[in-house]
């Protein structure tokens, strides 16, 4: 028996005594001959640095914490080594350590490092892979923390989206690399950048589903489909509507969110709850040593989502999934899908849930406001341009200027002499006498004046609203400036600022 050592492991060599042949043959003992053993390979040469590294492990209570201080304290030795022996063999190690490998697993590990630093991709046993992705959350080889943020992303689409390496690492180093980008403060534009997409979709959606008035109709029916599955874009009322049918599933949310109201909540908090805290533990699953407790700071990742850290405890605030009622919100999503496409007639119905009726209200009154809008945009709507009365004018006092004769030219001027400054009848200046409107139009606006109703006037006669206002307000424009009478619902009424102004230029007509 001899002991020899191979890829810094102890073992031994044995050689058994011969089988005891059948009782009728009889053998002699035989003589082992220890120069005839069997041969043990000599070890590989240990590189110094290697072996300086190993010197450095400090043995103490054996601790995780301890696991990951030695990793950090012989991962900054070894972060500019360089080696060029090939990884060969399996490797399987819950949080890999380097003193998990042996020489020669070492030895290839850096080889392989070496080259992935050169952006060559190789495949490795993911234990392995994943001593590199705690280097760089150690700051193991990388310059500074967004340095180290920039090549974990590297190593996530060269080696892992690539198909080089093993794709469930995928889950890990993203939510890693947030917690890293938390950790190190980096600002939350950059850090955003490399989170996990789907992580930002969920808060991208919470915040429009909880504000959707601020929110374009795309962004909130994107955050229905986020939350309440992709199958909703497949419905044959966005499928075969676009643009409407996005508007009235945004618009039947926003309805519901604004008046929807049961024990306290309205609908979001009903399905999704409440901004909650809770303990938070960055980096729980690997292996990271914090060298220097962690400052007291708020960390606003995005709208849905902050940090907190008070006396080197972390918590987060965030839309917990246990306090949210995801059931409620796809009852809601189906009864909309289900009424528009009977109200836009697009086949494939779906089937009538008793537990949904909650939710018919708020779709009907959509509907309802929908089917208006469009009679009213139906209507015939009748426009006049009023720009050019004023040179109809002109026009009309040159053309009749050039008709007179000399005579009835002295006689007008005449006249326009005796009544500069006062009227005929001895009216202070600025009192009109001549108004360029009818007498309906000024049997109106006297009625007006006289805080009158003049629904019957209009209804009676068959006029418009619209038209008696621009006909008024062009009448007094020169005057005032500004419009004297509005209407809204085809009601008609007087801007109250200017009554003083049109009673005295009225003459006193509102009397």
């Amino acid at each position: 028996m001899e002991p020899s050592e191979k890829d810094n492991q102890w073992g031994f060599t044995i050689i058994l005594d011969p089988v005891p042949a059948a009782p009728s043959s009889v053998y002699g003992d035989t003589a082992i001959h220890f120069s005839e053993r069997i041969p043990v390979l000599p070890e590989d040469p240990v590189p110094d640095r290697i072996g300086q590294m190993r010197s450095l492990y400090e043995y103490e209570n054996g601790s995780f914490q301890l696991k990951c201080r030695n990793f950090y304290r012989q991962g900054i030795f070894m972060q500019d080594y360089e080696d060029d022996a090939p990884w060969t063999g399996e490797f399987v190690c819950y949080f890999p350590t380097y003193r998990d490998l042996t020489l020669r697993q070492l030895r290839g590990y850096f080889s392989w490092r070496t080259r992935i630093r050169k952006g060559e991709y190789r495949p490795i046993p993911t234990s392995a892979a994943y001593l590199y992705v705690y280097e760089l959350l150690n700051g193991i080889g990388a310059a500074s923390p967004e340095d180290s943020l920039i090549k974990m992303a590297e190593f996530l689409a060269g080696y892992v989206e690539s198909g080089v390496g093993d794709k469930r690492m995928r889950k890990n180093i993203q939510r890693w690399m947030l917690d890293f980008a938390v950790l190190h403060d980096l600002p939350p534009d950059f850090a955003r950048r490399y989170a996990a997409p789907d992580l930002l979709r969920e808060d991208e959606a919470l915040y429009s589903l909880r504000y959707p008035a601020g929110c374009t109709d795309e962004e909130v029916f994107s955050a229905l489909c986020t939350l309440g599955g992709e199958r909703l874009a497949d419905s044959p009322v966005v499928v075969g509507y676009a643009v409407e049918g996005k508007h009235l599933f945004s618009e039947v949310w926003r309805k519901a969110v604004s008046t929807y109201r049961r024990s306290g909540k309205n609908l979001f908090t009903a399905c999704f709850g409440e901004l909650a805290s809770s303990k938070w533990y960055p980096l729980a699953n690997a292996v990271y040593y914090s060298q220097h407790n962690p400052e007291d700071r708020n960390y606003v990742f995005d709208d849905s989502r902050t940090y907190r850290c008070r006396n080197g405890t972390w918590t987060v605030e965030r839309y917990e999934s246990l306090s949210s009622d995801r059931k409620l919100f796809q009852s809601f999503i189906h009864a909309a899908d289900r009424k528009l496409r009977f109200y836009l007639k697009t086949g494939r119905y779906l089937r009538e849930k008793k537990e949904e009726a909650w939710a018919e209200p708020y779709i009907d009154a959509v509907i309802e406001a929908d089917i208006f809008a469009k009679a009213e945009a139906a209507k015939p709507k009748l426009a006049i341009d009023f720009s050019g009365l004023e040179r109809i004018r002109e026009d009309a006092k040159t053309t009749r200027d050039s008709l007179l004769t000399e005579e009835e030219r002295m006689e007008l001027e005449e006249e326009s002499g005796k009544t500069e400054g006062s009227d005929a009848e001895g009216q202070p200046s600025g009192v009109l006498t001549n108004f360029p409107l009818d007498a309906l139009q000024l049997q109106i606006l006297r009625t007006l004046l006289q805080g009158g109703s003049v629904e019957e006037i209009v209804r009676e006669n068959h006029l418009m609203p619209s038209l008696i206002a621009d006909a008024v307000n062009e009448a007094f424009f020169d005057e005032i400036g500004d419009t004297v009478l509005s209407y809204d619902d085809d009601m008609l009424s007087l801007i109250e600022d200017y009554r003083e102004d049109l009673t005295r230029i009225m003459g006193g007509f509102s009397k």
